[in-house]
């Protein structure tokens, strides 16, 4: 039985790239770490043979293909795109990606040969990136509605799109029409509501102060305002008892009444029944 796959896959990158040299002999632009694992850049015409040695060759066994993704450079000129394969193998317990550069009008070989899921990864790439692949049998959109115009995920494709879609209330039915921005450009207001705006919102020139002349008091603020307010109202003493703060407080503690019987108490009466003894009461 073989050993167990390693606790983290790291530990193999060194042996996985002397490994895939060995396996590649023919089309392995450069392989390489970067950010933990392994790529290796392969030129397209030796792009199956690469993937079938990195599937079959013993200590490498990559068996699943989990993906085919897509970028776009457009300062790379021609070749402006890559599509990056990542494989995964269960043996090892070990990641890898392939790419390969390609153009738009050059495509690139399919490996739906090896892997059967490929020809739906491939229609991705396809619809969104318009790359083609040579030997796909199904290779049409995906991802994007009936006669849709151009790649979404090209840099250079308009956030907006072309064509809009909504449902049209007279014709009864979903309809197309091409993209009308009633609103091309926008003014943003970064600017603190506490601090306020520097234009003028309509409106404000009605409450706006005439310019005072030069030398004129300063406008008094709301605590000096409530501090004259203060000074001019008068005192109104309590007109009974019942109000706030009209009572009579005790200035003494003589005057509260503490342990002075009540003028109208009459004594307890006496219960027969409870006759105190030695042991306590009713004992």
């Amino acid at each position: 039985m073989r050993a167990p796959a390693p606790r983290w896959a790291a530990e193999l990158n060194g042996a996985t790239l002397e490994a895939a040299r060995a396996a590649i002999p023919q089309g392995l632009v450069d392989a390489f770490e970067h950010v933990g694992e392994i790529q290796l850049h392969v030129h397209r015409d030796y792009l199956v043979a690469a993937l079938t040695a990195l599937r079959d060759t013993p200590g490498l066994e990559y068996q699943q293909l989990m993906d085919i993704a897509g970028v776009d450079y457009p300062d790379r000129g021609e070749e402006r795109f890559e599509v990056v394969y990542c494989l995964l193998s269960l043996t090892r317990n070990h990641r890898l990606h392939v790419h390969v550069a390609a153009s738009e009008d050059t495509p690139v070989p399919t490996v739906t040969d090896l892997w059967p899921v490929a020809g739906w990864y491939e229609r991705e790439v396809y619809d969104m990136y318009g790359v083609l692949f040579a030997g796909n049998r199904d290779l049409r959109r995906i991802l994007t509605d009936y006669g849709f115009r151009g790649h979404p995920q090209r840099k250079d494709f308009p956030l907006t799109g072309f064509v809009e879609m909504r449902y049209s209330e007279e014709a009864k039915r979903v309809v197309y029409e091409p993209v009308k921005l009633a609103q091309d450009f926008r003014t943003f207001d970064f600017t603190s509501p506490w601090e306020g705006a520097e234009y003028v919102l309509p409106g404000d020139e009605k409450g706006a102060a005439l310019p005072e002349a030069k030398g004129a008091p300063t406008p008094l603020n709301a605590d000096a305002i409530r501090k004259a307010d203060d000074n001019q109202s008068a005192t109104k003493p309590a007109q009974a008892p019942s109000e706030p703060y009209a009572k009579k407080d005790a200035t003494s503690t003589a005057q509260t009444g503490a342990g002075n019987p009540h003028p109208h108490a009459t004594p307890k009466p006496s219960d027969p029944d409870v006759v105190p003894g030695k042991g306590g009461q009713n004992q």
